[in-house]
């Protein structure tokens, strides 16, 4: 008896815990998982003042201290995107000639795994992927890194390379409503693919980013040294310290949703009563007053986010009791405003 009540009294104890340090003002980015992509990309801009140190040099300790003990960089050893996030990171690490082993390492990983990790997408690999993993080939090689793959890969890439060559072909670098446009993978084009300066400050966003990603976002600041592209690159830095996100901003009110899901799905959610009401009722607030539809993007890349995000809320405040109509919820208002 006296052991449960111990437990009981250690989970409470732990629940307070992250209630005062996590809780106060739960800033939703602190739960969202770094890319080790863009954090790699900012880590390669350099610094105005010298040329030879990094700009953001949290960003480069961040991808030298975040190296998986497979050698990899990324959420999941055998997913693809942790192909093109190693070889990243590695030409961070090379472009200011530091970590020899942590180079070493990504390398003997990638060209370990790559096989095995590409076999498993076969005919299925996303377009991001076709765009961004030759791209990483291509500045690896660029600035002297050596490759060398398994010669039962040619195939493979040669595959993924013509892939590639056909979206450049066929596609405008800006205009295509159905798929984030090549503009929003400036960091992965091949020189060969011209993009001028104009083209990319004639893109950027009011916050100075191109297409809101990171990454894309430090190519074009190293190529046009756009002052307003430095300003949005500090800012991601400023609030994400520990290694950037995919996309920024994120829609803040969905990462919140995804944590009470969390909490929910874990059995927490009665140590965590009052954080959710709080944050659930802010969240009915906006489906009475349509606020979302004002904030929901029209382009249809984004779609998928948004139908997510509306869902995830109509089930998690309808399950605490709020009284929202499947007919009059905002899923059914934000299909009806986009199609």
């Amino acid at each position: 008896m006296q052991m449960g009540l111990s437990k009981v009294s250690n989970i409470e104890a732990l629940v307070k815990e992250i209630k005062e340090e996590m809780l106060p003002d739960i800033d939703p980015y602190s739960f969202v998982s770094a890319s080790a992509y863009d954090t790699a990309w900012l880590a390669m801009v350099p610094a105005d003042s010298d040329q030879t140190c990094p700009m953001f040099k949290e960003c480069l300790e961040w991808v030298v201290n975040n190296q998986t003990k497979e050698g990899c960089w990324g959420e999941c050893v055998d997913a693809i995107d942790t192909l093109s996030a190693t070889l990243a990171c590695v030409i961070a690490i090379h472009k200011w000639s530091i970590g020899a082993n942590n180079i070493k390492r990504g390398l003997d990983f990638v060209q370990e795994n790559a096989e095995k990790i590409l076999r498993k997408t076969e005919d299925h690999f996303p377009r991001w992927f076709t765009i961004v993993f030759p791209g990483m080939i291509e500045l690896a090689i660029k600035v002297g890194i050596q490759l060398a793959f398994p010669s039962q890969l040619n195939a493979f890439l040669l595959d993924i390379f013509h892939k590639r060559q056909l979206l450049l072909d066929t596609e405008e670098l800006i205009g295509n409503q159905y798929y984030p446009p090549l503009l929003s993978y400036l960091e992965a084009l091949p020189p060969s693919y011209d993009v001028s300066e104009r083209d990319i400050t004639m893109n950027l966003n009011g916050d100075g980013s191109l297409f809101q990603s990171p990454a894309a976002t430090a190519s074009a600041f190293m190529a046009t040294g756009n002052e307003q592209s430095l300003s949005y690159l500090q800012t991601v830095v400023g609030r994400c310290a520990n290694g950037v996100p995919p996309t920024f901003p994120m829609d803040e009110e969905l990462i919140r949703l995804c944590l009470v899901n969390q909490l929910q799905r874990l059995g927490l959610a009665d140590h965590f009563t009052h954080e959710i009401e709080e944050i659930l009722f802010q969240i009915y607030r906006n489906y009475k007053t349509l606020e979302w539809l004002d904030k929901a993007s029209n382009n249809i890349a984004d779609v998928g986010i948004q139908l997510h995000k509306d869902s995830l809320a109509f089930r998690l405040v309808r399950m605490h009791g709020y009284s929202i109509s499947p007919r009059t919820s905002q899923l059914n208002l934000h299909l009806m405003n986009f199609f």
